[in-house]
């Protein structure tokens, strides 16, 4: 008996030191468990749950990453299939056994799969066990693992270090009998790994934990074999590679020794393998590797408490380093006088406040557009995108992209913008050219959608000006505006051409608008009058340029004026007004755009103008005084938000002018429980010189006391608008506040302020509120069409000035309106990416890529037909002639090219009670030409400068039209080889 134990002993011995039995049922356990990759989703996947390391790589988040891509129509292409056996190790809890990666991050691919874009993190690291400085090496075997490398024991598990993990265990039993034992923990370097990447926030929580830990390290140290020598160097790599030391300022979290000496101490990542190489230095050369190995082996403490160490506890690690370096030179791991050197030296940490570690990214902005559409789509920040393991294929064409921006931003130099013709009249001064922002995109039209080949801009401004902004891009609001007119018309053509004569008559008869009064004569003349040839008739229809009409719109009278005088005195068709860009004929465009919308919203609407006795009229005064009267309160809630009660009445007294009766009317107001005695101090403080004597306040105070006058009095007596009144007692009163339930709140009050408009002589005003209110709700219907045919914004503004660009646009979506002329009138989806690949060559690898896109028949495919073959001409005779003939394809034959230009000068006038211009502020000045070249191809062009300087600028559109002839030998032989492709 004695000698079977013995001999069992001496076995269970021999199997701690050499770990044979283990490694050979571990590997072969470890064998079995295989994943492989194939076509389409996999439902025999299972993905983690938790770790800072699948966090970090964006695995634990994969399923409803996919899913939100799934959302915007991606499919799942290919994906990781797990066989039986991984799938059941992987549900029991356990860590996937695999080649984990130690640097990952976002990477970002053209549409030629040439990199545009990559971030790796850590990002530096060593790529070999033999890279490592051997000083290194030594320093971490020393503190964490002594006899992980030895060669002894080829097949020893590196998971479990059974002596330590003994320890651990009577140290621990120790502390439950309250005896006092030095702390120590079992953890090897294997189970530090598997700890820090992938346990709960990067901690053991428990005893299960660690068993989790161990036997998660121990499968992965035998998953290609029995032999785990190789291994063992891929765990010191692993290590020193993705070792985690907390998060630092304007850098975030710091992962791996190389990264943390740089970003904790400034040190320089070659320079620190340079010094550690050197064989017994002297001098200076001493200094310096004394001073980097104090680095290296405070880290490797600090790892332990990382957040403490490298934050409030500098000086403990700094004593607990000196102890770790005189232990290494007593064993011999590193010399005496490196050792002595090494004490002494300071640890110097990077003062974050002076020499900051903030990761540089590249300034692309179609690369950025990409971030900054992932990152919301994901419900993530860029930082964490960019520390996913993601691969993303955009439709950039990177070299195409960077020809343009090197362009585009060559033209601030005033001798190149002279090379290219810039400088001159309507163009640009030499003085100007470094102010100006240019900003460009071109899309390809494809089966598969419009495909986003170039986006740029010159600004430094971090969002981009294509999709970020709303400018105010003049003329180009007419090629909207000519489109809503040609639908329109095509709709009457629908609704009418299958109608008998006599129905057309009575139509006609009760027509109250001219589009439908002249598409119900075209056809009575013509009954088989196809939609094409009407569609070419409606843009023979004549407009008169003459300026002189007053235009009621907007809630008031309005004037326009033409870019060129000479236009004044002309009619014409409508085809050369967008050939000529002529303003009037599209304010009159407009007008009977709204007149036609009227007519189909409000039958008889001529009488709810002018008959006060309708009673459609009372809802619509309602609507009217709902929506003013929000207007007025929302503004002077921001006008008073976050104030103190004595601010709010110290702003309102600045802006009127103090008179006895005004200051009584407000203080009896917003002060109703004051006493005499308080309204007199009142008074007395803001009329410092006044004669009224104690007698003649007091009459004051009881005439004008709280309900002596109601709320609209009140504002007369005060000068005051009666709900800047409202809204500062309102203000007062105890309890949470909001502009919502201020506007619950004033619900009756807004309506009895505007009683005034409801008294029988107010007629004229109630017309006017009226007609601006049927005006409003034409153009909510107009914007319904605008935003069908990629209109970017909520709403538009109820103004027929609407048509030459007051409610602003964006590049990116008049190009998305050239999109659709170009596709016949469909509107195809804008591509950006087209492939999404996770986790590549891992168990959770998911490719994600666009399905066949949706379309949608957004515009009669003859208006699309009309519109392409009107902006041609705007190219070869109109307001971008200088174009014409300009690109050429490969036969030496022109591109069909057609466009629409625009002018924007966006500035506040201020005026007069008499209506004379008192100044003007410049805020921007634009111009912008949407373009197609050829069948393929479309984008937009835009020149801008903003602020006051704005004032100084005189260009219009033949600056962007200019420029684009100077991108010709860069965009034609793109064209020309697309179009070849395409063939």
């Amino acid at each position: 008996m004695i000698i079977f134990i013995g001999a069992a002993l001496a076995v269970g011995y021999y199997e701690i030191q050499s770990s044979t039995l283990q490694s050979k049922f571990i590997s072969k356990y470890a064998a079995k468990l295989r994943y492989r990759v194939a076509d389409g989703p996999s439902d025999k996947i299972v993905f983690p749950k938790k770790g800072p390391y699948d966090l970090r790589l964006g695995y634990v988040q994969l399923p409803s990453l996919v899913e939100k891509l799934q959302q915007k129509g991606m499919v799942v292409t290919r994906q990781a299939r797990f066989n039986e056996s991984l799938r059941n190790y992987a549900e029991m809890g356990f860590y996937i056994p695999y080649s984990e990666k130690s640097q990952a991050g976002l990477e970002i691919l053209d549409t030629t799969d040439e990199s545009m874009f990559r971030v790796v993190n850590p990002k530096r690291v060593y790529n070999d066990f033999f890279d490592i400085p051997y000083k290194i090496i030594q320093a971490l075997l020393f503190i964490e693992n002594r006899n992980l490398l030895s060669d002894q024991y080829p097949k020893i598990n590196p998971a479990v270090d059974w002596g330590r993990f003994a320890k651990a265990l009577v140290f621990q039993a120790g502390e439950l009998v309250n005896i006092d034992t030095p702390a120590m923990g079992g953890s090897t370097l294997a189970t530090q790994i598997e700890k820090f990447r992938h346990s709960d926030n990067g901690m053991t929580s428990s005893a299960k934990d660690k068993l989790i830990q161990m036997a998660s390290a121990s499968v992965r140290a035998y998953q290609d074999g029995e032999d785990t020598s190789l291994y063992r160097r891929d765990l010191v790599l692993d290590y020193i590679n993705s070792v985690p030391l907390s998060a630092a300022p304007g850098f975030g979290e710091v992962n791996g020794l190389g990264d943390g000496l740089y970003v904790w101490f400034g040190t320089e990542f070659d320079e620190m393998n340079r010094l550690l190489n050197i064989k017994n230095p002297q001098g200076a050369e001493l200094e310096e590797q004394a001073r980097i190995i104090k680095q290296v082996i405070s880290l490797m403490i600090a790892h332990r408490r990382p957040s403490y160490y490298l934050v409030e506890g500098r000086k403990e690690l700094a004593v607990v380093c000196n102890s770790y370096v005189r232990l290494l030179a007593q064993e011999g791991a590193i010399s005496t006088a490196l050792s002595e050197a090494a004490q002494v030296q300071p640890i110097f940490f990077r003062d974050f406040s002076k020499k900051s570690a903030v990761r540089q990214i590249a300034n692309n902005k179609g690369v950025n557009v990409v971030r900054n559409r992932l990152g919301p789509l994901f419900d993530t920040s860029l930082y964490s995108l960019d520390r996913m393991d993601l691969t993303v294929t955009t439709t950039l064409n990177s070299r195409l992209q960077e020809q343009v921006s090197l362009y585009l931003n060559s033209l601030e130099n005033s001798e190149t913008a002279r090379e290219y013709g810039l400088l001159g009249k309507s163009l640009l001064a030499a003085d100007q050219t470094d102010a100006l922002s240019y900003s460009f995109t071109l899309f390809e039209k494809t089966p598969q959608g419009n495909m986003v080949r170039v986006q740029t801009d010159t600004t430094d401004l971090p969002f981009d000006i294509n999709e970020g902004s709303k400018l105010e891009l003049g003329s180009t609001a007419k090629l909207r505006t000519l489109a809503t007119y040609l639908e329109i018309i095509a709709e009457l053509h629908t609704n009418l051409s299958g109608r008998s004569p006599a129905e057309i008559t009575a139509e006609l008869g009760q027509a109250t608008d001219t589009l439908t009064r002249w598409a119900c004569i075209k056809l009575l003349d013509n009954p088989s009058l196809q939609l094409q040839p009407m569609l070419e008739a409606a843009m023979l229809r004549e407009y008169s340029a003459n300026p002189g009409e007053r235009f009621f719109t907007g809630g008031g009278i309005h004037t326009f004026g033409n870019f060129r005088k000479e236009d004044n005195g002309r009619t014409v068709t409508v085809t050369e007004s967008l050939q000529y860009s002529i303003n009037l004929p599209f304010i009159r465009i407009m007008y009977d755009i709204v007149r036609y919308t009227q007519a189909n919203q409000w039958e008889n609407n001529r009488q709810i103008i002018h008959n006060d006795k309708d009673p459609r009229r009372q809802a619509m005064l309602d609507k009217f005084i709902d929506k003013e009267s929000r207007v007025f309160l929302s503004r002077f809630w921001t006008k008073y938000q976050n104030m103190t009660a004595d601010q709010r009445l110290e702003t309102l007294l600045a802006g009127i002018t103090p008179r006895a009766v005004r200051l009584t009317v407000i203080h009896r107001h917003l002060f109703p429980n004051a006493d005499q005695a308080a309204y007199n101090r009142f008074i007395r403080s803001q009329l410092p010189g006044t004669t009224l004597t104690d007698k003649q306040l007091a009459s004051m105070y009881e005439k004008y006391q709280p309900g002596a006058y109601n709320l609209q009095d009140m504002g007369y007596l005060a000068s005051v608008h009666p709900l800047e009144l409202w809204l500062l007692d309102y203000l007062r009163q105890p309890g949470e506040t909001s502009l919502k339930d201020a506007i619950v709140k004033s619900a009756e009050v807004r309506r009895e302020v505007y009683g005034w408009l409801m008294r029988t002589k107010a007629k004229n005003a109630r017309d006017s509120r009226v007609r601006t209110v049927l005006e409003i709700d034409a153009f909510s219907d107009i914007h319904r069409r605008w935003k069908k045919m990629g209109y970017p914004f909520d709403h538009l503004v109820p103004s027929l000035a609407t048509a030459l660009g007051s409610s602003g646009d964006r590049p990116a979506a008049l190009a998305d309106l050239m999109g659709i002329i170009l596709n016949g009138g469909q509107r195809l989806p804008t591509q950006r990416f087209t492939k999404v690949e996770f986790a590549r060559d891992t168990p959770y690898e998911t490719i994600v890529e666009r399905s066949k896109p949706q379309t949608a028949q957004v515009m009669h495919p003859e208006v699309a037909k009309i519109l392409k073959e009107t902006l041609g001409k705007v190219v070869s005779e109109g307001t971008a002639k200088r174009l014409s003939n300009s690109f050429q394809q490969g036969d030496g034959s022109p591109f069909l090219i057609g466009g629409k230009t625009g002018t924007g000068d966006n500035r506040i006038i201020s005026s007069s009670s008499y209506g004379h211009k008192t100044s003007s502020r410049a805020l921007n000045r634009t111009a912008t030409f949407v373009f197609y070249l050829g069948d393929n191809h479309f984008g937009t062009l835009t020149a801008f400068v903003s602020g006051n300087s704005a004032k100084a600028f005189s260009f219009t559109s033949a600056l962007p039209l200019q420029v684009l002839k100077g991108m010709v030998p860069i965009l034609q032989p793109y064209i020309n080889a697309a179009n070849q492709q395409v063939k």
